[in-house]
C-alpha cells in the first residue's frame, strides 16, 4: 500500500546545520524527527568500514592540516577519474578515529563550519547505535539507508565491501527486518551480491543524471547502459527482481514531461530522489531567489513539483524543513 506521504531521509545526518557524517549531524536529524538517517560508507586499510562522504577525505577531516600524515597525500584513480588527496584505504582505523570532522561547503554553511574540529569520524557501527539509541529516546522506529560507495574500486584493492556490510548490518543485529533497512548503491553489482543474502533489507539503485555506472563500464566498456537508460520502460523492466527500486537525481524529475515515477511504480518499484536543498546553490534555476549561494530559494515551489510526481522517499541535509514539509 502506497505511503500517504514519503519516507523523510537525514541525508548524511542533518548537513545543513552540523558537518556532514558527524554525530550531532546524526543526532540532530533524529530529534528533528525524520524516518531514516544515510551513511555512506568506504573502508579503511584494515577493513573497517568507515563513515565518509567519499574514500578522499580532504574536504571533510583535518586530515591535510596533520603533519604526521603528510606522506600520505597522493593520487588515484577513482572510477576513471584521477583524485589527489588523502585516502581512507591508506589509514587504519585507529589513525582515521584520531581525525576530527570539518564541514564540506564553509562557504555555503558557514553556521555549519563553526562546528569544524569538534567531533571525530564514525563507523558504520556506531551509526547503528546512535540510531539504535535514537529510536528508543524518541520513542519511534527510525531506519538506516546505508550507501555502499565506490564498490569496484574497493574490490579491485582487496577490499570487498559486500561481506564488511554483512557483517555490520549482522552484528547491530539490523538483518532479521526488526529496524527499517535500505541498502543503496550506484552500482547494482554489489546491491545484487547482498541481495542473495538473508538481510532483510529494501535495496534501492541510485541513478546519475547522466553517464554511465562504474561496474557495468568496467565490465561492458561503452557497451553498458546509461543512467538515463535504466530509467526507460525496458531499464526498468530489467531491474524487477534485482532491486526493489531506484533513487533518481530530482532533476530528472523536475524534468518536463518525464513518467519515471508512474513507470516505475507500475513494475512495482519504489522511487526516491536526492537530494533537497533549500538553498539558491542547489536549487533549479527557476526556483533561485535573490541573494547569494548560500540564501534560501524558493525551495517549496520545488519541492512541491517533486512530491508531486508520487515518490515514495527524499533525502534531505535539512531535517527540520524536511520533514515539515513533505509531511504537510
Amino acid at each position: 500500500m502506497p505511503r500517504k506521504f514519503p519516507l523523510v531521509i537525514g541525508h548524511r545526518g542533518t548537513p545543513g546545520y552540523r558537518p556532514e557524517h558527524s554525530r550531532s549531524s546524526y543526532e540532530l536529524a533524529l530529534a528533528m524527527g525524520v524516518d531514516a538517517v544515510e551513511p555512506d560508507v568506504v573502508a579503511s586499510k584494515d577493513g573497517v568500514l568507515v563513515v565518509r562522504h567519499e574514500n578522499e577525505i580532504s574536504s571533510t577531516t583535518d586530515v591535510e592540516a596533520r603533519p604526521e600524515f603528510a606522506d600520505r597525500k597522493c593520487t588515484k584513480r577513482i572510477d576513471g577519474h584521477a583524485l589527489t588527496g588523502w585516502f581512507t584505504e591508506d589509514f587504519t582505523w585507529d589513525e582515521l578515529a584520531t581525525l576530527r570532522t570539518r564541514e564540506r561547503l564553509p562557504q555555503v554553511r558557514a553556521s555549519s563550519a563553526s562546528f569544524d574540529g569538534a567531533q571525530g569520524i564514525l563507523r558504520l557501527s556506531d551509526v547503528f547505535d546512535i540510531v539504535r539509541a535514537g529510536s528508543v529516546e524518541h520513542g519511534r522506529e527510525i531506519g538506516v539507508v546505508v550507501e555502499i560507495k565506490h564498490a569496484t574500486y574497493f574490490a579491485s584493492i582487496g577490499l570487498d565491501l559486500a561481506p564488511l556490510v554483512a557483517h555490520d548490518v549482522k552484528a547491530a543485529g539490523w538483518a532479521d527486518g526488526e529496524l527499517p533497512l535500505i541498502i543503496e548503491s550506484f552500482e547494482s553489482t554489489v546491491l545484487v551480491q547482498l541481495r542473495a543474502t538473508d538481510i532483510s533489507a529494501s535495496y534501492i539503485y541510485l541513478i546519475e543524471a547522466s553517464g554511465r555506472p562504474y561496474d557495468q563500464l568496467v565490465a561492458h566498456g561503452r557497451q553498458a547502459d546509461t543512467y538515463l537508460a535504466t530509467v526507460t520502460p525496458s531499464g526498468l523492466d530489467a531491474l524487477v527482481g534485482k532491486v526493489d527500486g531506484i533513487s533518481v537525481n530530482k532533476r530528472m524529475l523536475l524534468a518536463k514531461g518525464n513518467t519515471i515515477v508512474e513507470d516505475a511504480h507500475a513494475r512495482g518499484l519504489k522511487v526516491f530522489t536526492w537530494t533537497a536543498r533549500p538553498e539558491n546553490s542547489y536549487l533549479a534555476t527557476e526556483f533561485r531567489g535573490t541573494g547569494g549561494r548560500s540564501e534560501y530559494g524558493d525551495y517549496e515551489s520545488e519541492w512541491a513539483a517533486i512530491a508531486r510526481t508520487g515518490i515514495d522517499g527524499v533525502f534531505v541535509d535539512h531535517a527540520d524543513l524536511g520533514v515539515a514539509f513533505f509531511r504537510s
